[in-house]
């Protein structure tokens, strides 16, 4: 048997388990021969050995407890049993580790817990139903006014200056896509309060400065809002400024009192206007462009009774309107100008069509309104309108030359109705050589007619074939 009373300090001092004796393994070992023994190590009977090996024990149990979880720290034991703490890491809470309610495994939706009804400062449940709340009237806060009330969106009224900054773009807008009832739902939403009146004014002086399809334009958009989001009254008080304003539009745009004499008839005609809104003013006007639009609109009107279509006056715009109705536009331009003869007028009108790919059709239906005219008249006033058109590069020599031989190409059918067609026709080529319209291959190019050969010609009668 062994008995180890020297060695009792040092496996005291070794804090790892020893290890079993060969005598231990064999069963050789006698239990009166055993002093004591904790965690394996012999001990002596001694009272105060016994319990500093209980601390060291103890000191060494809590530092296995905490080695998992401050690894790398650097804690040891002092030859007391006490822990010492390492300086090179920064001490950590094990608090933050054992309350973390994060999930470290990676799962979990990401969902609230508890459906979002856990925690302090929370909505609660979604689809959770609170009872009304009493209201306390001992409340240092309670407002008995505030018990009733009724809260809504208010949009406050635009000012002046506000106004035509909101109404231009959806005027400028609208000019691009056409649609009245945007605007209309645009307008809707705003709150004009007193400036209602004030929105057919603007549009009018935006398309004054445009062109002849925005003013048509204007015109629709106008008829549409009347009714649904302004009333006749302030289509009425929007045109009376319109008609004081005329001095100062006519800086900016000359033709102002003829283009809002138009505008008027044109709301007459669409009962935007009473008839008796244009004798209203009879007696009553003193400026002279007011009183120049009030008359071209009153001439107008009378010119509808006759015929004359002004729910289209202003035209649908060249890539909107049908060739038939452009041909149509441009005989009744041309019509005008003979009876007229005003060169300003024509040009103003045939850019107003805007259809500048389709100037050589207009060339066509002059010389044809030429070739079925009786007079000199009509000849002498439609070659100064070519030339005219020609030098402020409204027509080009391209389009003049395709409308001259396109009536040379027709001038065999065109004969049949007007007999003297041919000869006109020379005569027309030849003056407009002359003053510089065309050159002379193009002169050349003009067709004539073949005439009866007699006998004594020495061709037997036989008539001549028409040579081009």
């Amino acid at each position: 048997t062994y008995v180890r009373h020297e060695q009792t300090v040092d496996y005291a001092n070794d804090l790892s388990d020893s290890f079993v004796s060969g005598d231990e393994d064999n069963g050789r070992v006698s239990n009166k021969n055993i002093k004591n023994e904790i965690n394996g190590n012999w001990l002596s009977t001694s009272s105060s050995n016994l319990q500093e090996a209980r601390l060291k024990a103890k000191a060494k149990r809590r530092l296995r407890k905490n080695s998992s979880r401050d690894s790398g720290r650097g804690d040891s034991l002092s030859d007391t049993g006490d822990i010492i703490r390492g300086a090179n890491t920064a001490p950590t809470s094990p608090k933050t580790k054992l309350l973390d309610r994060k999930s470290r495994l990676g799962k979990g939706r990401g969902l609230p817990k508890k459906g979002g009804a856990g925690g302090k400062g929370v909505w609660g449940r979604s689809g959770e139903v609170y009872e009304q709340e009493e209201v306390d009237e001992k409340d240092p806060n309670y407002d008995e006014a505030q018990v009733n009330c009724v809260y809504e969106t208010v949009v406050p009224p635009l000012d002046e200056r506000d106004f035509e900054k909101t109404l231009t773009p959806i005027v400028q807008e609208y000019f691009e896509h056409g649609d009245t009832n945007e605007v209309a739902e645009l307008l809707a939403d705003l709150n004009l309060g007193p400036m209602h009146s004030e929105v057919p004014s603007l549009a009018v002086v935006l398309a004054l400065e445009s062109r002849a399809s925005h003013r048509e334009l204007t015109s629709r958009l106008l008829a549409d809002l009347c009714g649904s989001v302004l009333t006749h009254s302030d289509m009425e008080r929007s045109f009376d400024k319109l008609l004081q304003e005329l001095p100062d539009l006519v800086l900016d745009t000359p033709r102002a009192p003829q283009l809002v004499g138009r505008f008027i008839a044109r709301a007459v005609h669409d009962k935007i206007l009473s008839k008796s809104y244009i004798e209203g003013y009879k007696g009553k006007v003193d400026c002279e462009y007011t009183r120049e639009a009030l008359d071209r609109a009153a001439v107008l009107l009378k010119m509808s009774k006759g015929g004359l279509r002004i729910d289209n006056q202003w035209g649908s715009g060249g890539g909107q309107s049908p060739v038939v109705q452009l041909i149509q536009e441009m005989n009744l331009l041309l019509k005008e100008f003979i009876l007229s003869g005003d060169l300003i007028e024509a040009e103003r009108c045939l850019r107003d069509l805007e259809v500048p790919h389709f100037h050589h059709e207009f060339v066509y239906e002059a010389i044809i309104m030429v070739l079925e005219s009786k007079g000199e008249k009509t000849l002498d006033l439609v070659l100064n309108l070519l030339k005219s058109l020609c030098e402020s590069t409204i027509i080009t020599v391209d389009q003049l030359r395709r409308g001259y031989e396109r009536v040379y190409m027709d001038i065999a059918e065109i004969n049949i109705d007007v007999p003297r067609a041919y000869f006109i026709l020379e005569q027309f080529v030849d003056k407009s050589l002359s003053i510089g319209i065309i050159d002379v291959w193009l002169r050349d190019l003009c067709p004539s007619r073949g005439r009866k050969r007699f006998v004594s010609e020495g061709d037997g009668g036989v008539i001549k074939l028409e040579s081009c």
